[in-house]
């Protein structure tokens, strides 16, 4: 054996989580993305999505993928910066620029890629990133590609940023980058305060809008149109994975900023671009999106009845107020327990457990869509809370779940 094979051979955390059988990860689905899925030929309610507008199998979307590959092809065979850029391309920037009020937007092959990109493109050996200390896994990995020193605060506290800004020396760039929805926690930033510090300090902010689009602002449009300070954001990232029913992401700026992230930005430069079918699946998502707002507001209905369900039901649900609800378990083992357990129930919930969080930390990530009902969020929490109540994880719960029509 090999050194390379001999330094991972020890690994087997997931071989106990599986001979325990409460291995939780690449769960096969047999079927579309629905609020309903088939796993194991059983038919599995499912609220491990983040599909949020519930867009993924919109016949209209799937139309527009097949058109476009039927003209383009399946795929585009080099990068945007050589031969990989097709004229919906073009089309989709100018519609993400307007979507997002900026001057210029540029499409990247995943989400992932526009922080990598983005952060570790914009600032220099004498500059800081500043990052919430529950930044997606995609902005701390593009921090480190960066020559910058990076600072981290306390979770959305204002004063803990502050005082990292203070630690800046005053003619350096400072670039804050924060998620508008944090991904686990379902809160959303402070970003008011957070546009005082920056304006104070002479420091630039970007939001990752991933969990944000379709959810937050004006016909979706995001955290900054959410708080009326698009004016006041300089970089808007967000993801096509999500509300948007594709795959692909983006980053939205002024016309100085783009146009210096395509000469620059390697995981712009160096990937292969967006498919065609996913270009045209995400121009037909936002014109559904912005031509359809009762999907917005159902998804809010139906995100503040769970809320209230489970907090009825004793869960802990921390700071959450978007449709990513955590369920606080605080230990690994009950944690994935709890979510095998439900998956036998017929009930799809996704674990996050040491070291994506600290031990104490670990919990269940509910999220809801624009098409799921209250029926089904019902069904959800009666078994969610059953199966609690089984493993010890919590003796605040009701007796029975409340139900109130008119909620």
């Amino acid at each position: 054996m090999k050194k390379l094979q001999k330094a991972f051979a020890g690994y087997d955390l997931p071989q106990q989580t599986m001979r325990a059988g409460i291995y939780p990860y690449f769960r096969a689905i047999e079927s579309d993305q629905d609020t309903v899925v088939t796993i194991n030929s059983r038919r599995v309610l499912m609220f491990g999505s983040n599909s949020y507008l519930g867009l993924t199998n919109h016949p209209r979307i799937k139309e527009a993928a097949k058109r476009a590959i039927d003209k383009y092809g399946t795929g585009c065979a080099g990068s945007r910066f050589l031969n990989g850029t097709l004229d919906i391309h073009v089309q989709l920037e100018e519609r993400i620029a307007e979507m997002t009020g900026k001057d210029q937007a540029l499409c990247y092959s995943t989400g992932f890629q526009v922080n990598l990109g983005v952060v570790s493109t914009l600032t220099g050996r004498h500059d800081y990133i500043l990052l919430d200390e529950l930044d997606h896994a995609s902005i701390i990995e593009g921090s480190r590609l960066s020559f910058s020193r990076v600072l981290k605060y306390a979770h959305n506290d204002m004063q803990s940023l502050e005082n990292r800004l203070r630690q800046c020396e005053p003619g350096s760039l400072k670039l804050i980058v924060t998620d508008g929805i944090f991904s686990m926690e379902g809160d959303i930033v402070r970003l008011p305060e957070m546009v005082e510090l920056a304006e104070k300090y002479d420091a630039s902010i970007m939001v990752d809008d991933a969990h944000s689009t379709g959810v937050l602002g004006r016909q979706g449009r995001g955290t900054a149109s959410h708080f009326g300070l698009t004016d006041s954001v300089d970089l808007i990232m967000g993801t096509f994975s999500k509300s948007l029913a594709s795959l692909g992401g983006y980053i939205a700026s002024d016309k100085e900023t783009i146009n210096y992230l395509k000469h620059n930005s390697r995981s712009l430069i160096f990937s292969a671009s967006m498919t065609p079918a996913s270009v045209a699946s995400v121009l037909e998502a936002i014109d559904i999106m912005m031509s359809e707002p009762e999907r917005m507001v159902h998804l809010w209905e139906i995100t503040n009845y769970a809320l209230k369900g489970f907090r009825q039901m004793g869960f802990d649900t921390g700071k959450s107020e978007t449709p990513i609800i955590p369920l606080f378990i605080r230990d690994n083992i009950k944690t994935l327990t709890l979510t095998q357990q439900l998956l036998a129930d017929g009930i799809f919930v996704n674990p996050v457990v040491s070291p994506a969080v600290p031990k104490n930390d670990s919990l269940i990530r509910y999220s809801l869509m624009a098409t799921h009902t209250r029926e089904q969020v019902d069904i959800s929490i009666e078994k969610i809370t059953k199966t609690a109540r089984m493993l010890g994880i919590t003796n605040t719960m009701s007796d029975e779940i409340v139900c109130d029509e008119n909620q």
